[in-house]
């Protein structure tokens, strides 16, 4: 792969602060109520629970807990061959493609029909999902969610009636309607007696809300389902939360790799481990939140003033209001406010006043020959001639040109430096957290130096769009053709004049010959006043009783 430039960040915000421009905020889903103190923390929303239309009917069986995984996903593949001897569907969910995938293997192996859902089968997603619910169906899918859809008991008939229509050219009778409606009833009914859809789980996610979301596709409006995870000491959140006495309860019992524990107990404690995970987790997205929020603020201020320029016919004002506040700092650099003549560097301030600006000014003339001057008289007199400067280049240029230049300047300055200023505040996030070695707060650290940065590049811009206005100058179309000819004309002239030869081959010590008979031609003996240990003349680096003064 080639080496290329590293990307630059334009702009950046965190989910958090995106959804937070919005003037209103609300929401509707079926598992927020585990979240409830983030939205309310992050967003100031409160989460309230809406009662179920019809009762639910679904049974969440305990968790069942496993030796290791071989145990847990037997367990699995013999729950599913139950179910489907039963005709009722199942749904499988997964934590992963791979797990998936293996148990789909062993499905086909043990001769059972399936369907699997995942990130592979996202075209035929839709349609896997509306037979999900038909009697006997299988069902394995990767971090199932809503998904658009509802599963219906015994399968949709709004799709099977729209695949009827596609065979037959969107043409169907009433008869063969009320057929497949008496058929859809039919298998309604006969999941319904089933049981419903049951889920099966092959693992807990850190997230509660996950789990909620796949065991809240059984039990639908009102009807019948049931659900059950299973897991293993092996899975990671388990073994990182709740395996120890777990499995001192195991060894205490004397279970084996197919011997299972269900308990409440259990589960509760499998729920207090999740619980855990989702504050570690909250916390992440806090603390990067807090950070962002600084960044945030300072967004604000440059998109306002962006807008505020874009939306602007004229920002003459404001370059005025700029050009005064960067003059005055300018000389109070060199000319610092309520100070003697003896603190002045009024050579430095004229050099900066030409190199910066344009202005020559003779401030030293200007100083011997009045009998009282302050720091005040300079500043004024610097702003003087810096409004006259600006309101002769306005002449040249003309007024509508120079508004124009002033608003492009402007806003390519406020650009550039707002793009570095986020490459130095990615830098300083990421090592800011080394500030806690020295007992330091990293956030209030962050803050300061964040408003220290953000400081330097508004003075920045402020002083970049000055020295620009000053300095720009549009050539016209004439003066741009003369340039590129004198250019066309100066390169054919040195390739004309351009000579070729070799380099001059004379033996050992030619060199050395030829600067010492370069030195006689200039004149007497080079070597009459050299010391002893002084370099010696011939160019060699060696002291001269080494070189030439040793023949002498």
């Amino acid at each position: 792969m080639p080496v290329q430039r590293e990307n630059q960040t334009l702009a950046s915000i965190t989910f958090q602060n995106l959804f937070r421009m919005y003037k209103k905020l609300s929401g509707m889903t079926g598992t927020a109520d585990t979240e409830a103190y983030e939205f309310q923390s992050i967003y100031g929303l409160e989460v309230i629970v809406i009662p179920t239309h019809k009762p639910i009917q679904r049974k969440d069986h305990p968790d069942a807990v496993f030796l290791n995984r071989n145990g847990k996903y037997r367990a699995v593949l013999n729950e599913i061959k139950d179910a489907n001897a039963r005709k009722q569907p199942v749904l499988v969910g997964t934590t992963s493609i791979e797990v998936s995938e293996m148990l789909s293997e062993q499905l086909r192996q043990a001769g059972i029909h399936h369907e699997v859902l995942n990130a592979k089968q996202h075209e035929r997603e839709a349609q896997i999902v509306a037979q999900a619910g038909r009697p006997g169906a299988i069902t394995i899918a990767t971090n199932m969610a809503g998904r658009g859809t509802d599963i219906v008991l015994g399968g949709s008939l709004e799709n099977e009636i729209s695949e009827h229509e596609a065979r037959n050219e969107g043409h169907i009778d009433d008869v063969t309607k009320a057929r497949l409606k008496s058929e859809w009833q039919a298998r309604h009914e006969a999941v319904k007696a089933a049981g419903g859809l049951h889920i099966v789980g092959t693992e807990r996610h850190e997230s509660r809300r996950i789990d909620n979301q796949l065991r809240g596709r059984a039990g639908r409006q009102g009807d019948p389902g049931s659900s059950r995870f299973y897991l293993s000491l092996e899975d990671n959140l388990m073994r990182i939360f709740a395996a120890d006495w777990v499995q001192r309860v195991m060894a205490r019992m004397g279970l084996k790799e197919d011997d299972i524990i269900e308990s409440p107990l259990v589960t509760k404690q499998i729920a207090n481990a999740q619980r855990k995970v989702e504050a570690h987790n909250f916390d992440i997205r806090k603390n990067l939140l807090d950070f962002d929020d600084v960044n945030n603020d300072q967004r604000k201020v440059i998109y306002s003033q962006r807008d505020e320029l874009l939306e602007a016919e004229t920002v003459q004002e404001n370059v005025d209001g700029i050009r005064g506040d960067v003059v005055a700092d300018t000389v109070a650099r060199f000319v610092p406010p309520n100070s003697v003549d003896d603190q002045w560097d009024l050579p430095g301030l004229e050099a900066t006043l030409a190199s910066e600006f344009g202005l020559q000014m003779s401030l030293n003339e200007f100083v011997g020959k009045s009998e009282e001057v302050d720091a005040e008289t300079i500043e004024r007199l610097v702003q003087e001639a810096a409004d006259g400067h600006f309101a002769q280049r306005e002449t040249q240029l003309g007024a509508e040109t120079m508004r124009l230049l002033e608003k492009h300047i402007m806003l390519n300055v406020l650009d550039q430096n707002w793009k570095e200023h986020l490459a130095r505040m990615d830098y300083l996030r990421q090592g800011i957290h080394l500030r806690g070695y020295a007992q330091k707060q990293p956030k209030q650290e962050y803050k300061k130096e964040a408003f220290e940065l953000f400081s330097e590049m508004l003075e920045k811009v402020k002083r970049e769009v000055v020295t620009l206005l000053a300095r720009v100058r549009i050539r016209s179309e004439e003066e741009v053709a003369a340039m590129e000819a004198q250019e066309r004309a100066a390169a054919e002239a040195q390739a004309s004049q351009m000579q070729f030869q070799h380099a001059s081959s004379g033996g050992y010590g030619a060199d050395e010959e030829a600067q010492q008979a370069q030195a006689a031609a200039a004149g007497g003996d080079v070597f009459a006043n050299v010391g002893r240990n002084d370099p010696c003349p011939c160019g060699s680096g060696k002291k001269y009783k080494h070189c030439h003064g040793q023949i002498a």
